[in-house]
């Protein structure tokens, strides 16, 4: 119930969804005898949001206590014995219409999986990706990546794929009983740095401890939080983004999914 409950609320509250509605409503009211003032407070009201989520920084504000959480990956030495990535950064459909592997925005995770498996050719590869999609039968992000190996240089036959996960509860849950850790081990988690935080909180609920490989940025540093967007669709991308991660912290520790409001290193 929490999966395809969490698809629609994220829905309507993700920010330009939300405003574009917001503006709907109060066009629609204009038409009326009773709510034309209404109306037009609603109306102006998600063109301002609108205006404002898409041109101003307000993107790199939320994204940077994020994205900042967990710092960059430093390899001191200490022996890594594996590797999870979690999914997010393809685009199943496309790659199995097309025949050919495909990434989106956070393409990164990836790119991450064919680097680290070169750098540390004796650690355990797993890849952890079902599909985010509430239909039934949708192709998987790891069985994906199975068909793909070769491309991204991975030979398939280090990879452990996790195909049933549907959000970041699940990909941390289905991971820790596929890769059975044992004491001392050291596994690095790879996914987005605005996602880590998140993500590392279910690992630990899982009582899978991982070391943080942060990759995916979508903001350069603190100057970007006075930085204006030139594209307003680029803006409420990064704020729809933001915001549903924000959601997301709170949701995920309100059902004891996480073991932190805003877990750290």
């Amino acid at each position: 119930m929490f999966f395809p409950l969490s698809k629609i609320i994220f829905f309507l509250i993700t920010p330009s969804n939300f405003f574009i509605l917001v503006g709907l409503l109060g066009c629609l009211l204009l038409f009326t005898q009773g709510g034309w003032v209404f109306g037009r407070i609603l109306a102006i009201t998600g063109f301002l949001g609108l205006l404002a989520g898409g041109l101003l920084p307000l993107a790199a504000v939320t994204l940077l206590p994020l994205e900042n959480r967990f710092p960059a990956f430093v390899d001191d030495g200490t022996p890594i014995d594996g590797i999870i990535v979690l999914g997010g950064g393809l685009m199943t459909t496309i790659s199995d219409e097309r025949g050919q592997l495909t990434v989106n925005a956070a393409g990164e995770r990836q790119i991450a999986l064919a680097d680290l498996a070169r750098r540390y050719p004796a650690a355990r590869l797993l890849f952890s990706g079902g599909s985010g999609n509430i239909e039934e039968g949708t192709v998987s992000e790891a069985g994906t990546v199975g068909r793909f190996a070769d491309t991204l240089g991975v030979p398939r036959d280090r990879l452990i794929l996790e195909e049933r996960s549907r959000n970041t509860r699940e990909n941390a849950r289905f991971s820790a009983e596929l890769a059975t850790p044992k004491p001392g081990e050291r596994w690095l988690l790879v996914t987005s740095a605005w996602h880590m935080p998140r993500a590392v909180g279910c690992f630990r609920r899982a009582g899978f401890p991982v070391t943080a490989y942060p990759v995916d940025y979508r903001t350069a540093g603190p100057r970007d939080a006075a930085r204006f967007n030139t594209f307003a669709s680029d803006g409420l991308l990064e704020l729809d983004l933001a915001v549903k991660e924000w959601i997301g912290l709170v949701a995920y520790k309100l059902a004891g999914y996480t073991d932190a409001w805003m877990p750290a290193p």
